[in-house]
C-alpha cells in the first residue's frame, strides 16, 4: 500500500533532497516508495530551492559580495599590535669605532594604524565590485529563470511520455479486439488464417511499442527527479495532463516590449558593461596621487617595568611616475574587455529578438496543429470503424482493418506530439519575454 504524505509538494521535495542528500537511497524491501505528487507549478517552485545549478549561481552571488567587502576593507583602518622582547649586541665599527657593546635587553610593546585617506583607484575598485556584485546577483536571477524553463519542459516530456504510454495501452486493446474478431470470423469460415495472423502481428508489434513508451516514461521521470535534486527513490504522480491551454494572443511588436522591459539577461550585461567601464577608470586613476596615514603608539625600554611611551604619527604621499608600461598595458585590456561587452549586448538583444519571434511561430503553428491532430484522430476512428464494419460484413480481408488500425496509431501520435509542441512552446515564449514566473 503507497504511503501518499499530505504535505505540499514543495516542503516534501525539500525534505527528500536533505534526506537524500549525496546517495540514492532505496525503499525498504517489501515496503513501496513515497508518493510525491507533482503539478507543474509545484515542480516549478521545488527547483528553486534545490536545483544544484540554481545553487551554485547564488554561491557565486555569494563570493562577489565577498570581493565587496575585501575592497570596502581597503578604506577601513587597519590596525595591529606587536610584542617584541629582544638581547641583542651593536657592533661599533659600523660608526668608525672598534668594539661592540654589552648585551642590551630591549622590550617594546607597540600598536600600529594605517589609513588610506584618498586613494581614487581604491574607489573605483570599491565601485566596481559593488556593480560586479550587483551583475552575479542577475546572473543568479538568470539562472534561476533558465532552470524554471528547463523544469517545466521536463515535465512536459514526461507528460507526453505518460500520454504514449496511455495510448499505446488504447492501441494494444484494440489490437486485442481486432484480433478475436479476426478469430471470430475464421471461426465462421468468413476469414482466412492470414488475416488472423496479420492480426497477430499488429497486436504484437503494439506491445512492442507500449514496452518502448513505458520505458521513455520511467526514463523522463528520472530526468525531472534528477533535475530537482531528488535522490531517493520516489513514485512520482504527475497531476496535470497535457492538453491545450489558453494563452494570450499578441503581435511581435507587443511581444518584444514585454521582453526588453522583463528580459533580466539586459539588465546583467548592463551591468558587466558598466563593471569593465569602472574598471578602466581605475587602472587610468592609479597616476593619481594617494595619500595614507601611518601611526603607532607603544611603551619601549630594557625591563617590561621600565618603559617609556612613545609614538609616530606621518602621512605618505604615493606619487605614481613610471611602472614599466604596465599600466598602459592593463588599460589596453580594459578597452577591449568594454568593447566585447559591447559586441555581447547587441548580440544578446538580436537573440532575444530571435527568441520572442521563434516562440511565437512556434507556438502558433502548435496551436493549429492540434485542432489538426484533433481532427485526423476522428477521422482515423471513422475510417476503422467503417473498415471493421466491412470486415465483419465479410466484404474485405483485414488488410482495410490494419491499414486503420496503423492510422489510428499515427493519429494519436500526432495528437500527442502537437499538444507536447504546444505546451513547450508556451513555456519558451514566457521565458522568451521574462514572464516565466506567471506560468502555471
Amino acid at each position: 500500500m503507497k504511503r501518499a504524505i499530505h504535505l505540499s509538494a514543495v516542503f516534501l521535495i525539500s525534505l527528500l533532497v536533505l534526506l537524500g542528500a549525496g546517495r540514492y537511497t532505496e525503499a525498504a524491501e517489501g515496503e513501496a516508495p513515497l508518493e510525491l505528487r507533482l503539478s507543474l507549478h509545484d515542480a516549478i517552485a521545488a527547483a528553486m530551492e534545490s536545483n544544484p545549478t540554481l545553487q551554485l549561481s547564488r554561491e557565486r552571488a555569494e563570493e562577489a559580495e565577498g570581493v565587496v567587502q575585501v575592497s570596502r576593507g581597503a578604506f577601513l583602518p587597519n590596525l595591529s599590535g606587536t610584542v617584541s622582547r629582544t638581547n641583542e649586541t651593536i657592533f661599533f665599527g659600523a660608526i668608525g669605532l672598534s668594539g661592540t657593546s654589552d648585551p642590551i635587553d630591549l622590550f617594546d610593546a607597540r600598536v600600529q594604524l594605517t589609513q588610506n585617506l584618498f586613494s581614487l583607484s581604491l574607489i573605483q575598485q570599491w565601485r566596481a565590485s559593488k556593480v560586479g556584485a550587483k551583475a552575479a546577483s542577475l546572473d543568479a536571477e538568470v539562472s534561476r529563470r533558465d532552470t524554471m524553463a528547463l523544469i517545466g519542459l521536463l515535465y512536459m516530456e514526461a507528460l507526453r511520455a505518460e500520454a504514449a504510454v496511455k495510448a499505446s495501452e488504447a492501441n494494444v486493446d484494440l489490437s486485442r479486439q481486432l484480433l478475436a474478431l479476426a478469430r471470430d470470423r475464421k471461426a465462421a469460415g468468413l476469414a482466412t488464417n492470414l488475416d488472423v495472423t496479420r492480426a497477430e502481428v499488429q497486436l504484437e508489434s503494439e506491445k512492442q511499442r507500449l514496452l518502448v513508451a513505458q520505458n521513455q516514461q520511467d526514463r523522463t521521470k528520472l530526468n525531472l527527479l534528477r533535475s530537482l535534486g531528488i535522490s531517493r527513490e520516489v513514485a512520482l504522480v504527475l497531476t496535470d495532463t497535457l492538453t491545450l491551454v489558453e494563452v494570450d494572443r499578441q503581435s511581435p511588436a507587443e511581444a518584444l516590449v514585454a521582453a526588453r522591459a522583463q528580459r533580466v539577461e539586459l539588465q546583467t550585461q548592463a551591468m558587466r558593461e558598466k563593471f569593465a567601464s569602472l574598471t578602466l577608470r581605475s587602472i587610468r586613476n592609479e597616476i593619481i596621487p594617494s595619500l595614507r596615514l601611518n601611526a603607532n603608539y607603544g611603551r619601549i625600554g630594557t625591563r617590561f617595568d621600565d618603559t617609556v611611551s612613545t609614538r609616530f604619527v606621518g602621512l605618505v604621499l604615493s606619487v605614481p611616475i613610471f611602472e614599466g608600461g604596465s599600466r598602459q598595458g592593463r588599460i589596453s585590456q580594459s578597452l577591449s574587455r568594454i568593447r566585447q561587452e559591447e559586441i555581447r549586448t547587441r548580440d544578446l538583444v538580436q537573440q532575444i529578438n530571435l527568441e520572442v519571434r521563434d516562440a511565437l511561430l512556434t507556438l502558433a503553428s502548435a496551436r493549429q496543429q492540434v485542432a489538426v491532430s484533433e481532427v485526423g484522430l476522428q477521422l482515423a476512428l471513422k475510417e476503422l470503424e467503417l473498415a471493421r464494419q466491412r470486415f465483419e460484413a465479410g466484404f474485405i480481408n483485414n488488410i482495410e482493418v490494419t491499414n486503420a488500425q496503423t492510422s489510428v496509431v499515427r493519429a494519436r501520435d500526432n495528437e500527442i506530439e502537437a499538444l507536447f509542441n504546444f505546451n513547450a512552446a508556451r513555456i519558451n515564449l514566457a521565458r522568451a519575454k521574462g514572464e516565466i514566473d506567471t506560468l502555471n
